[in-house]
């Protein structure tokens, strides 16, 4: 059991923000596959401010019944902007607000967004507090945070003030990824960190994020390091099987065999129905065209159905795939690290 704030989730394991990729399509498929609670991709708090109420942005506030509990993840640069985006994206029916301190791509860093702001704690504080005042109290506030700026002791030191002081501002959980901004996504995941870091804070709602590609790693790092939950971030893409997948590992039982064609297809189909309903039927097909290449990877001919995908342009060859390489009833394969290109 996995508690933030008011929900009490029944698998220690969620769908994470993920840019351009956990949309709406991506978090349904995920919740119809036993996913607890999802977190939509990160949006710029200027952004969220400027929506206007039109049917080609209506995606990006989208949340239905069968969503709940769902969060929002909130990046920006300047604390003044926050409060009335956590306030608007309440409003649209998200259900908790997650602050991104954590985002290392050079963009974010430039416009001092994301991990930028694990280098100014004050700042960092200042955007925690604000949007814990801005939002209604059953609303959980999170944050995601990456390991620090780099490995030296002043951002370690810069951590631990953030990490403190957004739980003494009435944060519910941290999510804490194991490797620093510097690092961006090359090397590995310091686990060691957060098996320390929940020694030290054994009472706070600590999550763990980062190489975290299968089912395995998601009940190995909760294991191992001692984090109440984890996020599947690269690990989930064109992998909704996964929640699935660590609930019964947890529970004891071997794992599941992999997703036969058969199953493979009617997931596929599934996923998008949802993206029609998100976008117009071109946008559609080019972002289900990036998720049927990591769908790809559970099938028994993975690279030719990979090629398949990469080639699809529209309604039509999305369908040709489907029917060309999805009618059967043959055993799927578990692909060799299923969250990475």
């Amino acid at each position: 059991m996995l508690r933030i704030g008011q929900f009490e989730l029944d698998l220690p394991v969620v769908q994470a923000a993920l840019s351009g990729y956990s949309d709406w399509p991506m978090r349904a498929m995920a919740r119809r596959m036993g996913a607890p609670y999802t977190i939509c991709e990160v949006m710029i708090d200027s952004f969220v401010n400027s929506l206007k109420d039109r049917a080609r942005t209506k995606r990006f506030l989208m949340v239905t019944e069968t969503d709940h509990p769902a969060g929002a993840q909130l990046m920006g640069a300047d604390p003044a902007e926050f409060p009335s985006a956590a306030a608007r994206l309440v409003d649209a029916g998200f259900d908790v607000i997650d602050i991104n301190f954590g985002c290392p791509v050079r963009k974010a860093l430039g416009r001092c967004r994301g991990g930028f702001h694990l280098g100014q704690p004050d700042v960092a504080l200042d955007i925690v507090r604000k949007v814990r005042d801005a939002v209604p109290e059953r609303v959980p506030v999170t944050v995601k945070m990456r390991r620090g700026m780099d490995d030296t002791e002043q951002s370690r030191d810069q951590f631990l003030q953030i990490f403190t002081g957004a739980f003494d501002a009435g944060v519910a959980a941290i999510t804490v990824h194991g490797r620093t901004v510097q690092q961006r996504y090359n090397g590995p995941s310091n686990w060691d960190f957060l098996t320390d870091l929940c020694a030290d804070f054994p009472d706070r709602t600590i999550l763990g994020s980062g190489d975290l590609f299968s089912a395995e790693d998601c009940v190995r790092m909760i294991r191992e390091t001692g984090v109440k939950g984890v996020t599947a971030a690269r690990g989930s893409i064109g992998n909704p099987w996964i929640f699935e997948q660590v609930k019964a590992l947890l529970a004891g039982q071997p794992l599941p065999p992999p997703p036969s064609v058969a199953e493979q297809k009617e997931v596929l189909l599934e996923h998008f129905r949802f993206a029609e309903i998100a976008y117009s039927g071109k946008r559609a097909v080019k972002q289900m065209r990036k998720f049927g290449m990591r769908y790809a990877a559970w099938h028994p001919d993975a690279d030719d159905v990979k090629v398949a995908f990469i080639q699809v342009g529209d309604v039509h060859t999305w369908n040709s795939v489907i029917e060309d390489w999805y009618n059967s009833e043959r055993s799927g394969n578990y692909p060799v690290c299923p969250g990475l290109p």
